[in-house]
């Protein structure tokens, strides 16, 4: 895995027009952004619902709002799919006849191992796939949540495969690196090994732990402290969203929850035999990672 710093703007790639379709958090952000640090000479946007439409219209960081999806994509350098996971495909297959020979299409979905390969499969050889994922967002969802300074110092992925075009692959790592980002290259099926580990293991934990909770007195909840509530913040996020995240990388998700079953059984165990070293020893050790997430 290759972790690359932002570089100065001028070394970004110049894109004419950058097309975004179907903006949420991500999507708005990333125009937001993208207009902030002049990214891109032109933005153009298409949102399924018109009424989505509509309101995007009058905003700053959007020069046109397109009718449909091809109309969007006609003369763009660079499309941005911010559809959840399970739309990214089919929606990259309505444009593929449609984009300008030698665009480059990207998406920002969550799950990277089929969507790079059936992307890449859409599209080519008139125009380039190449997959990415801001490790960025909020349980706020909506592109009126958006912010220009969403993706600042945080990760995204991309997920180039081994025919990717390099040509295209520079083109969104620079584009991801001027939004602010640090760019970590990786394998499509690397990717959702991590971040089934990092991100879609932790949003099950915190719902589980609350949809646990949910069952016992509610009274018991208004003692809770800092602790639960910093614990399960992400609980608060969208269940259809996560349902589809989780249908999406279910291999990966069942091979991170056995791992952290067993995890979960060393601490259950230590505790019944009254081993008391050995917990200390496993609480020390997750204190020692909690130190590391800090210093990153």
């Amino acid at each position: 895995m290759k972790t690359q710093h932002a570089p100065a703007a001028q070394d970004h790639p110049a894109i004419d027009q950058l097309t975004i379709l179907a903006p949420g958090l991500i999507g708005g952000s990333m125009a937001r952004a993208a207009r902030a640090r002049h990214a891109a000479r032109r933005i153009v946007i298409w949102a399924r619902r018109s009424e989505v439409r509509r309101s995007i219209a009058g905003q700053p960081w959007c020069d046109e709002v397109a009718d449909t999806a091809e109309a969007a994509v006609r003369t763009a350098d660079l499309v941005i799919v911010a559809a959840p996971v399970d739309k990214v495909i089919p929606l990259v297959r309505q444009i593929a006849s449609a984009v300008q020979e030698g665009a480059v299409v990207s998406d920002v979905g969550s799950v990277k191992g089929g969507i790079a390969r059936e992307g890449h499969a859409a599209l080519s050889p008139r125009a380039h796939f190449v997959g990415s994922h801001p490790m960025a967002g909020s349980e706020k969802t909506g592109w009126e949540n958006g912010s220009a300074a969403l993706f600042e110092s945080r990760t995204c992925f991309v997920t180039p495969l081994p025919m990717t075009d390099r040509k295209a692959l520079r083109l969104v790592t620079g584009f991801w690196r001027i939004l602010g980002a640090k760019v970590a290259t990786v394998a499509p099926k690397e990717h959702d090994r991590i971040v089934a580990h990092i991100s879609h293991l932790p949003q099950l934990l915190a719902s589980s732990l609350c949809s646990f909770l949910a069952g016992k007195d509610p009274a018991w909840l208004k003692f809770a402290g800092r602790g639960l509530r910093d614990t399960t913040r992400i609980a608060g996020s969208n269940p259809g969203l996560w349902r589809t995240i989780i249908d999406q990388n279910k291999g990966e998700v069942r091979v991170a929850l056995r791992n952290y079953r067993a995890e979960l059984g060393a601490y259950e165990s230590a505790i019944a035999r009254g081993d008391w070293e050995a917990l200390e020893k496993l609480i020390s050790r997750g204190r020692d990672c909690r130190g590391r997430l800090r210093e990153l």
